[in-house]
């Protein structure tokens, strides 16, 4: 009966009260839970890295065309029709001026009308070129297929040279019929009919002079090299510029008239600064060149005859 009241004693002594473990316990599992919400923090962190790296769409470069299959530089039958059919609109055009001119005495209304077209079909050029080698991609509707092209001629400008001539000009002449076989059903002004074969002419053919820009002056028609050398055609020296850092400038590709004029008063410069104000859109030229860009040596094939 004597040990009982020394072991109630023995339970109130303050020793025993100072070093009781259950609040031990207790900051042991308040550090527990701690980690346990480390894992939440660390996966915000990277969802935050990855939508900063996530890369801009870029132009697939992947292998040049040519490279991956020859066929598609040539020319089909498809390609041939659409191509004589946008002749033949731009002929009938320019038959009706001179039939038109001739019966109301008139020369030099046409014959302004034509230059005018000439000189708004270079400048129709550029801005369009200017369009298409800053906006869009593949996917992008309608013009898709020629942003792609557009934008892979910088990596591989040589192919244009290789492109049998139907094969170049196939997609403009079939806008070019679209537009200008109505024209001719339903104008029989001289004046405009003039205007109207040389500028839808000179769009049509703006790839094939191109395609000239790019070529050997050794390997080019003497008279080519002399309407070139006159400014009448784009010359090659003026669109080298364009494949050149920072690759935004020299986009017109019939004469190359407007091409100083534009460069000089930043007028792309200020369309771009536009676009990015009002939709946010930045250009391809305000990135970094990167080897997109940059050109690769052309491979050695044989000529495409």
């Amino acid at each position: 009966m004597y040990t009982l009241p020394q072991n109630r004693l023995s339970i109130k002594h303050p020793h025993y009260l100072h070093t009781c473990q259950p609040r031990i316990v207790t900051h042991v599992n308040c550090a527990a839970t701690t980690t346990t919400r480390r894992p939440k923090t660390n996966q915000v962190v990277l969802e935050e890295v990855q939508v900063i790296n996530t890369p801009s769409p870029q132009l697939n470069s992947g292998r040049s065309p040519i490279i991956d299959d020859e066929s598609t530089l040539q020319s089909t039958w498809t390609h041939r029709a659409w191509v004589a059919s946008g002749c033949t609109s731009v002929f009938v055009s320019l038959a009706k001026s001179i039939v038109n001119s001739t019966d109301a005495n008139l020369l030099l209304e046409p014959v302004l009308a034509g230059l005018l077209g000439y000189v708004l079909a270079d400048l129709g050029s550029g801005v369009y070129h200017w369009a298409i080698d800053n906006y869009g991609d593949a996917s992008t509707p309608v013009f898709g297929s020629q942003i792609e092209a557009f934008q892979g001629h910088h990596k591989w400008p040589w192919t244009i040279t290789r492109r049998q001539f139907a094969n170049n000009l196939h997609a403009l002449a079939r806008v070019i019929t679209f537009v200008v076989v109505p024209i001719d059903l339903a104008i029989n002004d001289p004046v405009l009919l003039s205007f109207v074969a040389m500028c839808s002419g000179c769009i049509m053919f703006s790839q094939q002079f191109h395609a000239w820009a790019h070529g050997t002056k050794s390997k080019l028609p003497p008279v080519v090299v002399a309407l070139q050398e006159s400014g009448v055609l784009v010359s090659r020296s003026q669109h080298s510029a364009h494949h050149r850092q920072p690759y935004n400038n020299n986009y017109c590709i019939v004469s190359g008239a407007w091409n100083k004029f534009l460069d000089e008063n930043m007028i792309f410069e200020a369309l771009e600064l536009v676009f990015f104000f009002k939709f946010g859109v930045k250009p391809r030229s305000w990135a970094e060149p990167n080897s997109d860009w940059t050109e690769e040596t052309e491979a050695h094939f044989p000529q495409i005859m």
